[in-house]
């Protein structure tokens, strides 16, 4: 390398399972706000037009990460971040107008990570989210909020 640098390659280290028991304590955050394109979680002072929600935190969700589109629409791929946050029920908001679909393969990959799943127009997701997170329960979920 030029002027006598080297650049040092570090590698990732995912987390051991026993050290995410953390995730577990933690409270899953309230959504405050949902408007067409916009939503606010409790906790964050981004403002997300589409957002992914776990005990501890959230992000926005970019779809352009997996390739995501309206069809085929959720892919697994969207979700994994989201289910390795020690939920027990994840709730995936379609949009206002449910444009966004969800095939049942993903349907079967988040069964088969052991969590609980609902697929509802956002509106009503939100409603159901805040209402488990509300009960202290440990959920996540990934919302769309525009049609």
């Amino acid at each position: 390398m030029s002027g006598g640098r080297t650049l040092q390659r570090i590698k990732f280290q995912p987390t051991p399972i026993e050290q995410r028991s953390s995730f577990r304590s933690m409270s899953s955050p309230q959504i405050s706000s949902l408007s067409w394109g916009t939503m606010k979680v409790s906790g964050s002072s981004s403002i997300y037009k589409d957002c992914k929600v776990w005990p501890g935190g959230s992000r926005a969700w970019d779809w352009r990460e997996t390739g995501t589109n309206h069809r085929p629409g959720v892919q697994p791929a969207d979700l994994e971040e989201v289910l390795k946050k020690g939920i027990e029920l994840l709730v995936i908001g379609r949009g206002m107008s449910e444009a966004l679909q969800v095939p049942s393969t993903t349907l079967d990959f988040v069964k088969q990570s052991g969590v609980e799943v609902r697929v509802l127009q956002t509106e009503k997701a939100v409603a159901e989210y805040n209402k488990l997170a509300g009960q202290g329960a440990k959920v996540g979920g990934v919302f769309h909020s525009t049609c």
